[in-house]
């Protein structure tokens, strides 16, 4: 469980340099967590295709791509009025 939210962490830190776009989490909690769940997601699917044991998870290029993955999907709800930017509130 560690493992995963220094994989995480980590991830969701490069997918924040790489994604492109104004609509991204800011801080350090919400990075965190982007970059956890791109974790779980890669994890998730990773072992859906075989690609991993049960017992193992996803490492830091597939957890990044699960972050980026995450990453867009934020910024489509975003974009869309669904929720609202952390980073830019609305008045």
């Amino acid at each position: 469980m560690l493992w995963i939210l220094i994989v995480g962490f980590v991830a969701g830190i490069i997918a924040r340099l790489i994604s492109p776009g104004p609509n991204d989490p800011k801080g350090f909690i919400l990075t965190t967590v982007l970059g956890i769940a791109g974790a779980f997601l890669a994890t998730f699917v990773g072992q859906m295709l075989g690609w991993y044991r049960p017992d193992q998870g996803a490492g830091f290029i597939t957890a990044t791509i699960g972050a980026l993955v995450v990453l867009f999907i934020w910024n489509r709800l975003v974009a869309s009025g669904r929720i609202s930017d952390p980073g830019n509130p609305r008045v």
